[in-house]
């Protein structure tokens, strides 16, 4: 069953940002000070800040601006027959680093464009990526021929999956691969991003995980380059065949900071928690490495395979930005039916 309705992009962007946040107090920490601090379980429930929400990190912001940088690039296709994804999700991203608290080259012009960058709660610096950071201020469009840095880490994978929504299918992996290089030049730091994004684009299609991992798999393996981030998820599926626990599996993935062991990681927890949400979360977040990004991807991937009603309504109403995910979420979904809403959000470019 082909998933492109609300129920099911809600849960990709929705699980997403629950990820991100349930991850979010316990990155940095090893896993014996996560249990220190939240018991032998590890952290189990989101963690709410004064404002009674659970806080979403740079990982969910991202997200949203690569979404809404795909939309104004539908807007410009429309109305000028011709655009280049990458090079308007860049400017997206501009708009991102601005609410982070820099100054960038037409700031002024830049802020007062679109809907995304007036909303006042996404100008919190959330833990930043230093990746991300230099790449975008140093006014330099990073692509797969002309690498910006040698970066492979997580910054480019944890940010992908509206590529996985929203672009035609033949396309997905190529495009998601110029996003990720805009900031990370490292083959296993946008390889990792088009991957993840076909792995969307397969669920979203409606094909059962295993599935939509080994069709994603056939296609990364057909990329020059690809040969560490393949080690990688074939790992990850090696340990689910030997029936691995995650307290033993996820270390020897990795930690996660770098692209091709988040994925991994998200991608084991994923399939060996394919029907509890709760369950699959928990232990990806539950480890010595970059647990907020961890926990976003498998909230992507399960979120978008299970759909927004398999996940807990009481962590959906925790969470940060929650209306605003629920509208980029929507949005995306409404280019597969016609209509002006783009031109009244989304200005071309």
């Amino acid at each position: 069953m082909i998933k492109k309705n609300q129920n099911h992009f809600r849960g990709c962007l929705i699980g997403g940002a629950i990820g991100d946040a349930l991850g979010c107090p316990v990155e940095f920490l090893k896993i014996a000070e996560i249990k220190n601090k939240f018991g032998s379980e590890g952290i189990t429930d989101l963690v709410c800040a004064a404002n009674k929400k659970a806080e979403i990190t740079d990982d969910t912001q991202m997200t949203l601006f690569t979404a809404e940088g795909l939309l104004r690039a539908n807007t410009r296709m429309n109305s000028r027959g011709i655009c280049c994804p990458s090079n308007v999700v860049y400017y997206a991203y501009k708009r991102w680093i601005i609410t982070q608290g820099y100054k960038i080259k037409n700031n002024e012009e830049m802020i007062n464009s679109g809907w995304l960058i007036t909303v006042k709660e996404l100008h919190k610096r959330r833990g930043p990526g230093n990746t991300c950071l230099s790449a975008l201020l140093s006014e330099e469009m990073g692509t797969v021929n002309k690498a910006i840095n040698d970066s492979k880490g997580c910054g480019a994978v944890m940010r992908s999956a509206p590529v996985g929504l929203y672009v035609i299918k033949p396309r997905v992996f190529q495009i998601a691969v110029e996003i990720g290089a805009l900031t990370h030049g490292h083959p296993s730091g946008y390889l990792s991003a088009g991957a993840f994004a076909q792995l969307i684009a397969e669920i979203i299609e409606g094909n059962e995980l295993k599935i939509a991992v080994d069709k994603m798999l056939k296609i990364l393996k057909q990329k020059d380059n690809h040969e560490e981030c393949t080690k990688k998820i074939q790992l990850a599926l090696n340990m689910l065949d030997r029936n691995i626990p995650s307290s033993q599996a996820i270390p020897m993935i990795g930690e996660g900071w770098v692209g091709e062991e988040a994925l991994a990681i998200a991608i084991y927890c994923s399939l060996k928690n394919k029907n509890d949400f709760k369950k699959a979360l928990t232990e990806s977040v539950n480890h010595s490495g970059d647990s907020d990004s961890t926990g976003a991807i498998t909230g992507n991937i399960l979120g978008a395979y299970l759909g927004v009603n398999k996940i807990p309504s009481d962590w959906i109403d925790k969470v940060e930005l929650i209306d605003e995910i629920k509208q980029i979420a929507d949005d995306l979904l409404s280019v597969f039916k016609e209509g002006d809403v783009w031109n009244k959000r989304y200005p071309g470019g």
